[in-house]
């Protein structure tokens, strides 16, 4: 090997040493203390749910029901790996929370040798393409179940890294770039669940909006979704897939639940409420959306329906609100592929405000979905930032 591969494309100021090619099993030591299952006893059983996550689902097991497989006591701090599905990268650091727990000879367990390894370096290497490579390399068979990763195989891998002090200073760095994600995934979940709560209160009319003067909107009224707007499925035309291969574009080209593809072309210039049509997320409405808003220039296929507002009746933004989480699977007909055909989709009633408290609504909901929709940016950006960093600061 060469030695300018011995040496990060991105690293520290701090450090100048040549990085070292190790094996795997010289630098850590497999941890295996036996359990000596006794029938009767309920053992909760550890294993990695969320490969390369560091997940773990747990659940309990009698003493009776391992007979007499191998299972081992897990203690802190330890590397583990599911030797199943490995070469999916599935890893993980175990805490203090899995103390007194067991996993069963599919989850062997390595401690860092202490002047060799950093834990969390190891975890996070693996996690990079190079290390999902290794782990491939280790894991010899076929597809799935087939391709399990041997513990020879495993030790023999051979890793550059660098001193422990190095590996140390990337580690802690790594973790306060996914301590800053999980913060940003827990203000983005916590704006979901207000949106979510504050859309409840509005549309049973706990929360009711007043007019700019102060006084009280007129009372709500219950419509026909075919009474406030129009539908424009008529104009809707399907694109198969060599059909759209020859006209890429910047036009997003819409299916039931989302932009399917970009075009060169488009049909509709405006503001437009789509409704999925079929394969639609009726029966998970709570938390996925049924309904799209879309501005501009697109294309619909047919799997969709495409409504537009009527003109001082409603509003195409309260609209979308008023279906993006509405339970319409009474209106839906089919079985395996649900489908909301035209006549039925007319008849979904619609509680209707006046079109100024209507706008006040739409511009209150619109304002969170912005944060939402920045935060949601900002977390993107960070992975994207996150997996070049995890390519260029190991070898």
């Amino acid at each position: 090997m060469d030695k300018i591969n011995y040496i990060p494309n991105l690293r520290f100021p701090d450090f100048f040493e040549k990085w070292n090619l190790k094996k795997f099993g010289s630098i850590t030591e497999r941890v295996s203390i036996p359990v000596d299952v006794k029938n009767g006893i309920m053992y909760q059983q550890i294993g990695i749910r969320s490969h390369g996550k560091g997940i773990f689902h747990k659940e309990f097991v009698d003493g009776k029901e391992l007979g007499n497989k191998r299972v081992f006591w897990i203690k802190e701090n330890l590397f583990i790996v599911n030797i199943v599905f490995a070469w999916e990268q599935a890893v993980a650091k175990t805490t203090d929370k899995e103390i007194g727990m067991i996993a069963s000879h599919r989850f062997p367990m390595y401690e860092p040798l202490r002047d060799e390894a950093d834990l969390n370096y190891l975890l996070y290497f693996f996690l990079t393409k190079k290390g999902k490579s290794l782990l491939e390399l280790a894991s010899p068979g076929g597809a799935g179940r087939n391709k399990t990763l041997g513990q020879k195989e495993l030790e023999n891998l051979k890793l550059i890294i660098p001193e422990k002090k190095e590996q140390q200073k990337i580690a802690s760095f790594l973790t306060a770039v996914d301590e800053k994600l999980q913060a940003l995934k827990k203000k983005k979940s916590l704006l979901d669940q207000y949106k979510k709560g504050v859309m409840q209160k509005i549309f049973s009319q706990e929360l009711r909006f007043k007019a700019d003067d102060g006084s009280e909107f007129p009372e709500w009224d219950m419509k026909k979704l075919g009474d406030i707007s129009e539908c424009l499925d008529n104009l809707r035309r399907p694109l198969n897939d060599s059909e759209r291969q020859k006209m890429q574009g910047n036009y997003p080209y819409w299916g039931a639940n989302n932009i399917m593809d970009y075009i060169n072309d488009y049909i509709f210039d405006e503001t437009i409420v789509l409704l999925a049509e079929d394969g639609g997320n009726f029966n998970e409405f709570k938390t996925k959306p049924i309904a799209n808003l879309y501005k501009g220039k697109c294309w619909v296929n047919n799997h969709t329906h495409v409504l537009r507002s009527i003109y001082k009746i409603s509003t195409n933004e309260f609209l979308f609100y008023s279906l993006v989480h509405k339970d319409i699977t009474g209106f839906v007909s089919g079985g395996t592929r649900a489908k909301l055909t035209k006549g039925e989709m007319l008849k979904i009633p619609i509680l209707l405000p006046s079109v100024p408290e209507q706008t006040k609504i739409a511009n209150f909901l619109s304002a969170i979905d912005e944060k939402i929709h920045l935060v949601h940016g900002q977390i993107e950006k960070m992975e994207v930032w996150k997996k070049g960093l995890l390519q260029k600061m190991f070898v």
